[in-house]
């Protein structure tokens, strides 16, 4: 009996330690993941661009300065990065990491910054944003841009996270959505990609015209169980319906990053980290 039990202790012993090898890997082995999204309202001029996304690093360092990231954002080869929201994280704010990586990514390319959850909360957002306005990145508050390549256009918008304007749990969210990104899309708009921090709204985008939307905050569910999905995620509860990945709804494509770095959560299980790079083709 005595060697019975040994022999099941072991067994238990050496499962969990491989359990916790993996879940270890598993929160540090950041992925490159690419889409190619395919549309004919795309200008012809935009064929081949590629946005690469970094999303929710909550002030996570991916090896020392974050190298293993900017290694994976030189690897897609991006014409311009998308950050989309809570770079920093109001529980352990630390701006001189957010700013030391913003730094580093205008090195690999053009980068365009919206917010996220963790920024409405922290007064120090004031000195992120002015500390990435210096390093040339464009911060996009309800604003848009227009991109020009080989004579054409396409329209890059951004919107701040709903919880500026009203309580992160109980809020309004679709009408405060809707409010500020309708002004932003012009008729006669050829192709328009939005940066937005909450996935979970992807109604209001459609009825707003977005043709893509790049966005995170569902951190992939958190843990991610075979053949399910996502168990949880922030304004969207339990096994979310929007947790990473391509959706394509109403004539809206919408693409959710599983992002990089945990918040409340320590760490996620089988839900690596990740990079998102989506290449345009105009079909």
């Amino acid at each position: 009996m005595k060697k019975r039990n040994k022999i099941i202790l072991s067994t238990v012993a050496v499962i969990l330690v491989v359990l916790i090898i993996w879940i270890v890997w598993g929160n540090t082995a950041l992925e490159l993941n690419a889409y190619t999204v395919e549309s004919e309202s795309l200008p012809k001029g935009f064929d081949g661009f590629r946005i690469a996304q970094v999303s929710d690093l909550h002030n996570a360092q991916m090896g020392d300065d974050n190298k293993k990231l900017l290694a994976r954002l030189r690897e897609a080869e991006p014409d311009i990065i998308a950050i989309t929201g809570d770079l920093i994280d109001s529980y352990h704010t630390d701006i001189a990491v957010a700013l030391q990586f913003a730094e580093s990514a205008m090195e690999i390319a053009p980068c365009y910054y919206v917010s996220g959850n963790h920024e409405a909360r922290v007064s120090a957002y004031e000195e992120l944003k002015r500390g990435m306005t210096e390093l040339g990145v464009v911060i996009l508050e309800n604003e848009r841009v227009e991109l020009e390549r080989n004579g054409q256009i396409i329209a890059l918008l951004g919107v701040d996270d709903p919880s500026f304007q009203t309580d992160y749990l109980y809020g309004d969210d679709e009408t405060v959505m809707k409010n500020n990104l309708q002004p932003l899309v012009e008729e006669g708009d050829a192709y328009v990609v939005l940066l937005s921090h909450r996935p979970e709204l992807l109604d209001i985008y459609g009825q707003c015209g977005v043709d893509l939307v790049l966005s995170g905050h569902a951190h992939g569910g958190q843990f991610r169980l075979p053949f399910v999905g996502g168990l949880v995620a922030p304004n969207q509860g339990f096994f979310p319906e929007y947790d990473g990945g391509m959706y394509e709804k109403d004539g809206t494509t919408m693409l959710v990053s599983r992002g990089i770095g945990n918040s409340i959560f320590p760490f996620r299980f089988n839900n690596r980290p990740e990079v998102v790079v989506v290449e345009l083709s105009s079909t």
